[in-house]
């Protein structure tokens, strides 16, 4: 079962109002959804979002009965539209959950994880797009590499992009223990971390690059100053350095009074603040909740709220 990930400190820190409409950019499990519809009055709104149909087709199950909450499949990254569609101008609050459910990560034939063998897919939304197979099998190799230095931080890009070229010549790389073994034998054994399959930083930058992850999430941020009320808050919880990075830059943007150079004599930028940051530092699971979801661990949560 799918367990959400810091659900107490993200209702605490939202500071939801009963009457007030709140969006769930990343839907997934329903965990985060549920605990905020249930501090809701009949008044308020709760609005969810998914660009995964199955997860769709989930939460309409969930919440089909209530009449204060809409499910819609989109990409948070088109939220100003999804609000139009719905009539809505403002909301309260908003938040998302930027990773993967563990509906998607245990469904072999969505081939997230080399945990259970599966087609190379790797698609959020299965309706269009390029699949982790095409990017495996016919991209350069120094695409690949590329690839997983820029979205995966991987020290061994180049040697992984050249083994994956060579292997295949020999057999197409269909499957994701295909992918995972050619990429732990491009790895020396001195550098195979205790705790972490070699395969991971690989699998997650391919992930992020054909789902346009991080550009999404961008689209997102550049909206929240638009769509978000005075007093709303905002929350966000990543679960990777490039995904944390982006949120707590924008929202630090958000924040400044003024970005003028240093060495300018007087303020002439006339930018004001937008968002307060709520947690300088980011918000992170506590060791009993690790315990039982270990998953959980590389959880950052950030908040904001809106000023003006």
């Amino acid at each position: 079962m799918h367990k959400a990930v810091l659900t107490k400190e993200l209702i605490k820190y939202l500071k939801i109002n009963p009457d007030g409409i709140y969006v769930d950019c990343t839907g997934g499990g329903g965990g985060h959804a549920k605990r905020v519809h249930e501090n809701l009055s009949e008044k308020g709104r709760l609005i969810i979002c998914d660009r995964d149909s199955d997860a769709v087709k989930r939460l309409k199950n969930l919440f089909g009965s209530y009449d204060n909450v809409d499910v819609v499949n989109s990409n948070f990254a088109e939220i100003d539209k999804v609000l139009d569609s719905l009539a809505v101008k403002y909301v309260d609050g908003l938040y998302a959950d930027f990773g993967l459910s563990n509906y998607q990560l245990t469904d072999e034939t969505r081939g997230f994880s080399f945990k259970k063998n599966g087609f190379l897919d790797m698609r959020m939304d299965q309706a269009g797009g390029i699949t982790a197979y095409e990017v495996v099998n016919s991209y350069p190799k120094e695409t690949i590499a590329n690839i997983l230095k820029k979205y995966g931080e991987e020290s061994f890009a180049e040697r992984i992009a050249e083994k994956i070229v060579k292997e295949r010549i020999i057999n197409k790389i269909e499957n994701t223990h295909h992918l995972a073994n050619v990429i732990s034998g491009a790895i020396p054994k001195r550098f195979h971390k205790l705790n972490q399959h070699p395969a991971t930083k690989s699998f997650q930058a391919i992930r992020i690059f054909i789902n346009k992850e991080l550009e999404s999430i961008e689209s997102l941020l550049n909206k929240i100053d638009k769509i978000v009320l005075k007093g709303g808050r905002v929350a966000f919880i990543s679960f990777h350095s490039l995904e944390d990075r982006l949120v707590k830059d924008m929202l630090n943007y958000y924040q400044k009074d003024c970005i003028c150079p240093p060495e300018f004599p007087e303020c002439c930028c006339n930018k004001v603040s937008v968002f307060k940051v709520i947690n300088k530092k980011p918000i992170t699971p506590t060791k009993a909740e690790i315990e039982k979801n270990p998953l959980s661990r590389s959880a950052k949560l950030r908040i904001a709220e809106k000023l003006i």
